[in-house]
């Protein structure tokens, strides 16, 4: 009897044990970008990955990266563990990287060649302490085949510009200019949405009273003269007879 030996089952871990960045001010840039470009992309078919692995050859676990910010197209929106591009389809048309003088190396070369070979559209390496880049922000565009330096600081692929304000990037929409708000601005702006809405609540509420009150004040009325009608009547005047 012949007997087969089962494909042993490969792993793909979610996870590597190491912290998400090096400091409190690289966490800062990483959440300043999820946060807004997932409120800009809401109504595309789009994901935004943060610090998660993404596997890029089947069978091959060791093959992966793990980029700080990852934007993907035309994928089903919702939450992943890992990315696998041979099942997902799609590669990350937009990447990320909070980089510092530690990961430069890795950064700026190791992650790049792969980047470059997996045709990312746009490679973006932000140093909110400037302490290889000077200009804090660098960016590179794919152009089928090899990067080409950024030099405006926009991004065709998002529609957004991109600028530094300290330790931050601000995004703002190149066909609007309106500035994506940050994670506390969006509180700020939630907290005052719902004070407007609760100011026309009360002022519709007020409304509302008013409205009760005239017709109120005119079925009163109604009835009054529908009173001095009937008296009338009782005395036999003709309310309708004006001799």
């Amino acid at each position: 009897m012949v007997t087969t030996t089962a494909k042993p089952t490969i792993e793909y871990p979610s996870e590597d044990g190491q912290p998400l960045a090096e400091t409190a001010i690289h966490i800062n840039a990483i959440i300043s970008l999820v946060v807004p470009l997932k409120q800009h992309l809401q109504e595309r078919e789009a994901i935004v990955l943060s610090n998660q692995f993404v596997y890029y050859v089947e069978n091959f676990p060791r093959l992966r990266f793990a980029p700080d910010v990852a934007v993907v197209f035309d994928v089903p929106p919702g939450d992943r563990n890992n990315y696998k591009i041979w099942e997902e389809g799609q590669v990350p048309a937009v990447i990320f990287e909070i980089t510092s003088k530690s990961t430069q190396r890795q950064d700026q070369v190791e992650k790049k060649l792969i980047y470059d070979g997996l045709g990312v559209q746009e490679y973006w390496l932000f140093d909110p302490h400037g302490e290889w880049i000077v200009e804090q922000l660098r960016g590179y565009r794919w152009n089928q085949e090899e990067y080409i330096s950024i030099t405006d600081g926009c991004s065709q692929v998002l529609g957004l510009r991109l600028a530094i304000e300290g330790h931050l990037l601000g995004l703002y929409r190149l066909d609007t200019g309106e500035r994506l708000l940050l994670p506390d601005e969006l509180k700020v702006a939630l907290a005052a949405a719902q004070e407007e809405m609760e100011v026309e609540r009360q002022r519709a509420e007020v409304e509302r009273q008013r409205a009760d009150a005239e017709r109120q004040r005119a079925e009163a009325a109604e009835a009054e003269l529908a009173q001095l009608q009937e008296r009338l009547a009782a005395l036999g005047v003709d309310p309708e007879d004006g001799g």
